[in-house]
Formats: C-alpha cells, sequence, structure tokens
C-alpha cells in the first residue's frame, strides 16, 4: 500500500526501450516496472458486538480514523503526504456477513478539508450515506449505521465532501466494504487466499515528491502512474489454477479496459469468466476477452492461470480507452508471477451457468419516464442545467417510493465522458446507443455505475427502494462532481402505505445524526454499548425483505405491478 510505494526518478528507460516524446511523464519518472510486491489490504475486525435482545441481529462495532502518513515516494525529494483510513491507502477492507449489521465510528484526526463517508452500493438510510454537505471536521466524529442485508456484493468505502471528494480521494480516502452470503458461498468460487481485491487507481506527482492536488483542475485528472492497491505496476505471486480477482477503478478521471497477455503473447488476449459487478452476482458468467471499467465500477472475474504454470501474466490497458490521455506506462496495470505447484485444490473451479441473482422483465413501452442531460455550461459541469450547488434547484426527481422508473442518461459533452452513479439503488441497462452498444456482460450485471462514452446514450431501469428519502446521483469522475456535475431525487412516500417507520430518516441532514466534538468518554464500552443499544431500538433495519414484500404488495394491484414485482436484486 502507499505505505510501502517506492517511485524512483531516473531515466525513462524500461524493458530495453527508450520512450520518446509520444508517451511522456507527469510526475518524476519511474522505472521499477513489476518489481515490488502488491499488498492485500487488513481486514477490519470489530472492536464490540451488541446482539439485540428483541430479534438477535449483531450489531458490530467498529473505530476508523481519518489520519495523516507520511512517505517517501521519491527517496530523493520531500516525503508525500496522504491522508487515509487509519493511516494507509487502500483502507482497511470490510468483509461482513450478510445480515450482520454494522456501526462504524469515523473520526476525524488530520483532514482539514472535512470529511463524508459513502458506503458506495449499499442501502443506507439518507442520514449516514454520506450527503455531501454533512462534513466531519477535524476534531470530530460520526457514527454511520449500515444495514447489510443485501445480497453479496462488491462494494467500497470513498469520501464524498462537497467539491473536495476528488483531492480526499486522491489522497487515499477509499476502502473495500465486501458483503458475503451463503447464497454465494455455495456457488463454489475460488476463496481465502484465491480470493484478491483489487482496487486500481492511476495519480500524479510533483516534482519535489509530493501528492499533486486536484482542487485548481477543473476537465479531468487521468494521472500517470498506475497502482493496484497502492503499489504502483506490482507484481503479486499466483498458484498455477482458478482465483477470484475482484476489480475495483477508484481513479478520479481514467477509465480502463483491462486484458490480460502471457510472456512471450503480445496481441493474444486470455479469456476469462466475468461473475459479479456493483450490484453482486450476475444472471450468468459471461466469457470474456477484456473488461471495460470507468471510475467507481467494479467487475469481479475468475481467472484461470492453470496454463500458464512458470510464467507471467500482466494485466494490461489499450492506449486511448474513450478520450483519456495517456502517458509512458498507462498501458500495463499490474503483473502476476505464476507458480508451478498448488498447495489447495479448494474450490478451483468457474461459475455455473445460471446464478440468478436477479430478474427482470423489460417494460413493453419504447419510452422512459425521465432524461438527464450530462453536460458543461460556462466552465461549470452540469445535470440538466442544474448543480449541488443550487441548493433550491438541485432536487431533480419526486419519485415515489417502490416504484420502477427508466431513466436516459445522455452525455452532452462531446469527448468528455461521465461515469454516472445514482446512490441508494441498483439498475438494469436496457440499451446504450453510440459507437460501442450494449456490452454482453452489461446485459446481465445489475450496476450502480454506468459509463457514458463519448456522444453516447443509456437507457436503465432501477426501482426507487427500500426507503424514503433525499439521495444524491452524480458524474463519478471526481473532478467533474467537485465542479458540480451533482444533484439529487426525492423518493417520496406513498399514500396509504403503512410502514410506519419510514418516515423518520428523510433528511440526510437531519441534526440527530450529525458529527459531533470528540470527547474520550465516547470511546468507553458502557457508552459504545448504551450507543449500539440506541441504534437497535430504533428497529428499522431489522426486517427490509418484509419492507419490500409490503412495497410489492401495495403495487400489486397497479399498472406498475408488472415491472415492480419482477425487479429484485
Amino acid at each position: 500500500m502507499f505505505t510501502t510505494l517506492r517511485f524512483l526518478g531516473c531515466t525513462a528507460v524500461l524493458f530495453g526501450q527508450t520512450y520518446g516524446a509520444e508517451w511522456e511523464w507527469l510526475s518524476p519518472v519511474y522505472e521499477k516496472f513489476f518489481e515490488d510486491p502488491m499488498p492485500i489490504p487488513p481486514l477490519k475486525t470489530p472492536k464490540i458486538t451488541y446482539t439485540n435482545p428483541n430479534t438477535s441481529i449483531p450489531i458490530d462495532y467498529y473505530e476508523v480514523e481519518i489520519s495523516a502518513f507520511d512517505v517517501a515516494v521519491y527517496p530523493d525529494l520531500e516525503k508525500a503526504r496522504f491522508v487515509g483510513y487509519d493511516g494507509m491507502f487502500p483502507g482497511p477492507t470490510f468483509r461482513i456477513p450478510r445480515g450482520r449489521q454494522s456501526v462504524v465510528r469515523f473520526t476525524n484526526k488530520d483532514n482539514v478539508l472535512g470529511s463524508s463517508i459513502h458506503v458506495h452500493g449499499s442501502y443506507t438510510l439518507a442520514p449516514f450515506d454520506g450527503w455531501a454537505d454533512d462534513m466531519i471536521m477535524p476534531g470530530q466524529y460520526k457514527d454511520y449505521y449500515y444495514p447489510n442485508t443485501q445480497s453479496a456484493r462488491p462494494l467500497w468505502y470513498h469520501d464524498h465532501v462537497y467539491s473536495l471528494t476528488a483531492d480526499n480521494a486522491f489522497y487515499g480516502q477509499a476502502g473495500y466494504w465486501i458483503i458475503e452470503d451463503e447464497n454465494e458461498a455455495a456457488m463454489g468460487f475460488p476463496s481465502g487466499d484465491y480470493d484478491l481485491p483489487l482496487m486500481v487507481a492511476s495519480h500524479q506527482f510533483n516534482e519535489d515528491g509530493t501528492v499533486f492536488s486536484p482542487l485548481n483542475v477543473t476537465d479531468e485528472l487521468f494521472g500517470d502512474i498506475i497502482s493496484v492497491n497502492g503499489v504502483p505496476w506490482p507484481y503479486f505471486k499466483v498458484e498455477p489454477r482458478k482465483y477470484r480477482l475482484r476489480w475495483l477503478n477508484a481513479s478520479l478521471s481514467r477509465v480502463f479496459e483491462l486484458f490480460f497477455e502471457a510472456d512471450g503473447e503480445d496481441g493474444q488476449r486470455i479469456p476469462f469468466q466475468l461473475i459479479a459487478s456493483d450490484g453482486g452476482l450476475m444472471n450468468r458468467p459471461v466469457m470474456s476477452p477484456e473488461v471495460v471499467m470507468s471510475m467507481g465500477e467494479r467487475w469481479e472475474m475468475i481467472f484461470d492461470f492453470e496454463p500458464f504454470a512458470g510464467r507471467n501474466v500482466t494485466a494490461k490497458n489499450p492506449r486511448e480507452v474513450g478520450t483519456v490521455e495517456d502517458y509512458v506506462g498507462t498501458d500495463r496495470v499490474m503483473r502476476f508471477v505464476v507458480g508451478d505447484t498448488v498447495t489447495s485444490d479448494t474450490n478451483n473451479r468457474g461459475a455455473p451457468d445460471q446464478m440468478n441473482q436477479w430478474s427482470f422483465e423489460p417494460p413493453t413501452t419504447s419510452s422512459s419516464d425521465r432524461l438527464f442531460f450530462f453536460a458543461r455550461n460556462n466552465d461549470v459541469w452540469q445535470i440538466n442545467g442544474r448543480t449541488f450547488g443550487d441548493v433550491e434547484n438541485r432536487v431533480l426527481a419526486n419519485i415515489p417510493r417502490g416504484s420502477v422508473e427508466i431513466w436516459d442518461l445522455e452525455n452532452g459533452s462531446g469527448a468528455h465522458t461521465h461515469p454516472v452513479h445514482l446512490h441508494l439503488v441498483d439498475f438494469i441497462v436496457l440499451s446504450r446507443k453510440g459507437r460501442r452498444g450494449l456490452l454482453p456482460y452489461e446485459q446481465e450485471a445489475a450496476k450502480d455505475v454506468v459509463w457514458l462514452g463519448p456522444n453516447e446514450g443509456v437507457r436503465v431501469a432501477a426501482r426507487f427502494a427500500p426507503w424514503d428519502g433525499i439521495f444524491m446521483f452524480h458524474c463519478h469522475d471526481l473532478i467533474h462532481e467537485d465542479h458540480d456535475m451533482m444533484v439529487a431525487f426525492n423518493i417520496t412516500q406513498i399514500e396509504g402505505f403503512n410502514y410506519t417507520k419510514s418516515t423518520k430518516y428523510i433528511d440526510p441532514m437531519d441534526p440527530r445524526w450529525l458529527p459531533a466534538p470528540v470527547e474520550d468518554s465516547i470511546y468507553e464500552t458502557d457508552n459504545v454499548m448504551a450507543k449500539l443499544e440506541m441504534f437497535a431500538s430504533l428497529g428499522v433495519y431489522d426486517d427490509i425483505p418484509g419492507l419490500q414484500d409490503a412495497l410489492d404488495q401495495y403495487y400489486e394491484n397497479r399498472t406498475e405491478s408488472a415491472i415492480a414485482l419482477k425487479f429484485r436484486v
């Protein structure tokens, strides 16, 4: 991780080839390609567990400190200061069994810009979703309450402060949040040492070795230093067997098209089995020689290293994906060094032909419910001409709770591209107009981010549930988000729906849940247990399947029922 990063200033001679002006460096020159090992982020463990006496549902309590750490990225230059979760990048990984609720106390020790934490992909109540104005300042903490009742899926947690998300993310505030369940375990996927979380990011450094600041960047920041789990162009030793590779693109602006080649077989892409994305397991696996991964997207694959025993397999990235700018090393990602021996053959298999995690019958209508246009006007990134800073007008949609809507998302920015993220919900990509069309693996996946390439438009369908309240949607190019391509939708109460707890948590800035000053006493066990008991007494996360069933019943005799009852991720 960035605690062990090594960058060296030297001449640009790589693999015996001298690079000319075509591909240059933004950062000080880096030479050690595939020479440093890739670490696996440590697992976060709870400090206390409280069991709800009425439901027997456990609530695990964690503490995360947002703290600075200095790294001599370039030994002959100044140390670079990062600010990460528990003082590392990536932050520690949360692996949570489905159904175990969690309270995470984020304490801001060193981030002078302020922090707001969003568990990306979680259907969390509005006050705990990481609303961009809900800032934890230095010397403050906030307790976030998460349900963890969705099906198994690769979520992640990251900063979401208004107009400063890019800076906070660039300096290291991101980590994996993985929900696991029995259904997924029964699939027999590679696990344990053969299940690898892989966070890809693209960075840039100043001439003096410090981290480049995105604060004054308004277009894109592509970066020229590619890292995986915080190490630039690392290697990782694997056995000649199948692995589960969980890829996440945590870059600000760089889109990847991952593919793999073995040594001596340039131009021969190795196919792999895609099994999961943002919303968990796909309906069925898809074999593919590459996968496009925009910012915020997650794609999981089963990769078989068995045919490459004793050889190297390199994860690569073609130049000019979309309209990104390329540099000396941006055509490579990392290297897998394949050994000759398999120490365990457990779960050494691919996915079954059917995984059946969601079902959706596309509506017969040829029209959409809403159109959202992503464009730049007067140097401001906007959605339908609105921004998050326009407080009185930033809610662009009022949507009845539990209803399904069809949205058209249009890129009106020419060569600029936009990965669009909807908070709270999963969606299905129904179609794409433009050069690429709908990709085969997209057709089988539930998503929470979809990439609008140059001049593209996509149509998506989402069920806006389970909660009512105000939630954000935005471009996940964090430069665009900060300047100011983010708005909100309001999931409204529905007449005659008598789920009584539903209206108590609709305001993301509810003063009951805002950050508070740090005092020594808040970390004492008795006070923590009292806080967990309070959260348990709310009962709001206790029966989410029952809530969803109640929404289904509500729509049973309405026009939307044909869609709503068949859309459950």
